[in-house]
């Protein structure tokens, strides 16, 4: 039987084994830490009861995911569907609101309803189109093309200054800049708005889903059903050079997938110079420094729709926000910065005891920045809750500079897998039609350092597994393995 060793149990890696394993390989996962899931893990991080995200928590891009679709995910988990995919809230207790139902959010942006509408609407009815243009490598003929122009149109709009004009009050502008943020890039930018646009839209489709009891129920099940078709998975196995481990015989078919950072294949020793010298220069961006809140109860926000919302962006106005991102871009951090927040607590009692309430959060920090992110945080979540800080009963704080040694793949606490800009987007880490393949026999990158990008999708390894499929002779469609 023709082997296949995944290097890494993040999402892309289990999703390169699930494929391989039910294609007929035998297969086996080597994870460094002591727990499966790379992003997708959850634990008792502050107290016993308490469950955070170690990494991702909020999933928009799930169920959207080819893949996952063909995989069955949203019958194998309990999944939560808020009815506020994420809220804004802004000072004196006035929050922007974006709803599921993007006619309810429109209607309450006042004036701004008409301009909501005819950015997000084409695009959240058509978000097949989007996600297939977004969600693959962008060297072919989109599947939709008309809706992936109507994509970039907006994106070449929001991506620029005279996005500042799209809306015509702050609450809207607000609302849109929280989204746009999660990019972890200057803003204006054309990668920003791209990130933000399909967020937005995946909002307004199928929502801002996660699952009960926490993101390690995505890496559960994938495990599972390796597991189910022969394959294995072994933690507490950290490889650092390619040089010493035994994994195969390519010349016999054997696969090596590497879900990791792309600067693993350097340690090859085959790498071809031109492909050691274009991964060298392949760029990690700017980094998250998260800290997790154990609370006394539920978090006391100045606007009761706040309270609702499972997703919360603080920042204040689409100013605020800009500047909070620019500064990172320029080797800083705003003394009050954007927050990405989450309070899963709200709809899944499983998180915390009875009464009791969690909270995540991270801000942007530039790479490998040891600043601790918990009093910057507690300021901004106290400015729209007052309060907050005497809710607080522990908390657990990792800066950007510990990323690294919980998840290898996170250099200098990149989460996104490296810098997200457009040419590292058509770069990611080559430039090319297959660049999960690299110049060394039976060796692939499986990661979001490749097409398409950061997101609990899956699809750079199913991406991966096929192109190894393929290269072995082996057609293989989705339905084929489902």
């Amino acid at each position: 039987m023709v082997r296949a060793t995944i290097i890494g149990s993040g999402p892309n890696g289990l999703v390169a084994a699930s494929s391989l394993a039910r294609a007929g390989y035998e297969v086996r996962v080597l994870e460094a830490a002591d727990t499966i899931g790379g992003g997708v893990r959850s634990a008792e991080s502050t107290l016993p009861g308490f469950v955070h995200d170690v990494c991702s928590a909020v999933h928009p891009a799930a169920l959207s995911s080819p893949f996952f679709r063909a995989f069955g995910l949203a019958e194998r988990i309990d999944w939560i569907t808020p009815e506020i995919s994420y809220a804004h809230p802004l000072d004196h207790g006035r929050a922007a609101v974006a709803w599921r139902d993007i006619e309810r959010t429109a209607a309450g942006l006042g004036v701004d309803e008409r301009a909501w509408l005819a950015l997000l609407r084409p695009l959240s009815t058509h978000i097949d189109g989007v996600v297939d243009f977004t969600g693959n490598q962008m060297l072919r003929v989109p599947r939709d093309p008309l809706t992936s122009v109507r994509f970039a149109l907006r994106m070449l709009d929001q991506g620029t200054p005279l996005a500042r004009r799209a809306f015509r009050t702050d609450t809207a502008a607000a609302l849109l800049s929280g989204v746009l943020a999660h990019a972890n890039t200057p803003l204006p930018s054309l990668a920003g708005a791209a990130a933000g646009l399909l967020l937005a839209a995946q909002g307004h489709a199928g929502g801002w889903m996660y699952p009960r009891g926490g993101a390690q129920r995505i890496a559960d099940v994938l495990v599972a059903d390796i597991e189910e078709h022969g394959g294995s998975v072994v933690t507490g196995h950290h490889v650092t050079d390619l040089g010493e481990l035994d994994w195969g015989d390519p010349g016999a078919g054997d696969l090596l997938m590497l879900n990791t950072s792309p600067r693993l294949a350097l340690t090859h020793r085959d790498i071809p110079a031109r492909y050691a010298r274009a991964l060298q220069g392949f760029r990690y961006g700017p980094a998250a420094a998260k800290v997790d809140f154990a609370l006394d109860g539920p978090i006391p926000w100045t606007n009761a729709e706040v309270a609702q919302a499972v997703t919360v962006h603080l920042g204040g106005t689409a100013a605020e926000v800009r500047e909070s991102e620019n500064a990172v871009a320029r080797g800083g951090v705003s003394d009050r910065p954007y927050v990405l927040s989450v309070q899963p607590s709200v709809l899944d009692p499983t998180r915390a005891p009875d009464g009791k309430a969690v909270l995540w959060a991270y801000i942007h920090v530039p790479q490998g920045s040891d600043l601790d992110p918990t009093e910057l945080v507690t300021r901004q979540v106290e400015r729209f809750a007052p309060g907050f800080r005497d809710r607080i009963l522990a908390h657990h704080a990792v800066p950007a500079s510990a990323r690294e040694a919980i998840n290898p793949s996170e250099i200098g606490g990149d989460i996104l897998g490296g810098a997200f800009t457009i040419p590292q987007a058509l770069r990611r880490p080559v430039l090319g039609p297959a660049p999960w393949r690299t110049p060394m026999r039976g060796v692939y990158l499986a990661s979001a350092s490749t097409p398409p990008g950061p997101g609990v999708n899956g699809m750079a390894g199913w991406h991966a597994a096929r192109t190894a499929l393929r290269d072995a002779g082996e057609r293989v469609a989705l339905d084929d393995l489902f």
